[in-house]
């Protein structure tokens, strides 16, 4: 029997406080992603470089992102979560000051990357918090909220960035992340919970966390619950990979206008997040993944038909987008519960290698498969039903594990 959170520990602050500092902190992460989008032709004139020199700079934050995300769980275990995020949030806004003054590409892609290798560490210290200390519904209910103010990041950060692009250059988004960054850490100075008491933690010894880690990739279950929520985000990554080209070369939208993208992109993520937050404690939590999956068939089904039959423009093409990623939404809070309580002992290591996995098909995502999609609707379309194919058969296979386990005793 799970013991009750206020059991386990000093009680913590609930639901909407500690969910916003969660939420902002992850916020950082995809804030450095979507926000300089709408600069990439105003950076690749400045330093004279080909479009996938510039396209690259996200490839190498992405690769910088998924390679660390093997780290940040194990540090949380051995050292607790609160001091991984300062330290991390610390270097991050240090990696952000010199990308705000970065002399060429080359400059870019090692401030990039070095952004990349810090800013895993608060999503997947959060989850591990959340999980330390909330349980069943209300742990649900919490990584719901979570995402709900998670959502606004995506959706505000391309329309800030824009705005900052046309009135100062597109140097202005970096010095705007490095004050927000400044920011979020000093909140989290002031009112970051420490939720992994000293005798809960793991030492980090190589032999040690090589065991672990060979322990939580074994798991066939692990693998599959990793990969679920990673092919669902990848259908809609596509279009935030290319975002320009999708915009401003196929729909005619101008670099002002990325809220057409990203609008109903995040509005869908924060209404799954309300839905998901919703039915737990109402539906168990793979009958919850099971309601995602009839939105992100229904959105991927949309959006091919109207790659086929609506001629290109706004704001058709990005209505299934809405849809999906709704969908996505109400899977990833089950799925990453289900996850994490397979491993009570090490939820920040398997935390680490679902963000890795995660992270790793994103970075390949951005660097191959969306700029070769990137030049037809139809194309885009056919890749996130591909991605959702292959999510929902994955599902499936764990399903069919599941029952046959429980059906075993």
């Amino acid at each position: 029997m799970t013991p009750p959170a206020a059991a386990q520990g000093p009680s913590l602050p609930r639901h909407w406080p500690l969910a916003a500092l969660l939420a902002t902190l992850t916020m950082i992460g995809p804030f450095a992603i979507d926000s300089y989008l709408p600069a990439f032709p105003a950076m690749r004139e400045e330093f004279g470089v080909a479009q996938i020199a510039i396209q690259q700079t996200l490839s190498a934050y992405l690769l910088a992102f998924a390679f660390m995300m093997l780290w940040h769980g194990a540090l949380s275990d051995a050292f607790g979560r609160r001091p991984v995020v300062l330290v991390a949030m610390t270097v991050f806004a240090i990696a952000t000051l010199a990308c705000a003054i970065a002399g060429n590409v080359e400059s870019l892609w090692l401030a990039r990357a070095l952004q990349g290798l810090c800013a895993g560490a608060p999503m997947v210290a959060g989850r591990a918090i959340i999980r330390d200390r909330f349980h069943g519904p209300e742990a649900q209910r919490l990584m719901s909220q979570v995402t709900l103010i998670f959502g606004i990041a995506p959706a505000i950060a391309p329309v800030i960035g824009g705005a900052l692009l046309n009135a100062f250059g597109w140097r202005a988004i970096f010095w705007f992340l490095f004050a927000f960054s400044l920011a979020a850490l000093a909140w989290s100075w002031r009112a970051l919970p420490e939720t992994l008491q000293p005798q809960a933690r793991q030492p980090l010894h190589p032999r040690v966390q090589f065991r672990n880690y060979r322990h939580v990739i074994a798991k066939p279950d692990f693998l599959l619950l990793a990969l679920v929520p990673a092919m669902n985000f990848s259908g809609f990554f596509l279009y935030i990979a290319a975002a320009p080209a999708f915009l401003v070369d196929l729909l005619g939208v101008s670099t002002m206008g990325f809220a057409w993208l990203f609008v109903p992109m995040i509005g869908g993520v924060m209404v799954g997040a309300v839905v998901s937050g919703r039915v737990a404690g109402r539906l168990a939590p793979r009958a919850t993944v099971r309601l995602g999956y009839r939105f992100l068939f229904a959105g991927a089904a949309l959006n091919l038909a109207v790659a086929l039959l609506v001629p290109p423009g706004v704001p058709w093409h990005v209505m299934p987008v809405f849809v999906y990623a709704l969908g996505s939404a109400v899977i990833m809070p089950s799925a990453t519960l289900l996850l994490l309580d397979l491993f009570p002992s090490n939820r920040g290591l398997a935390a680490s290698l679902q963000g890795f996995l995660h992270f790793s098909i994103s970075a390949v995502n951005a660097g191959t498969i969306a700029p070769l999609l990137s030049g037809s609707l139809w194309a885009l379309a056919l890749g996130t039903a591909a991605f959702t194919v292959a999510s929902y058969a994955l599902w499936t296979v764990y399903e069919h594990r599941s029952r046959t386990q429980e059906i075993l005793g």
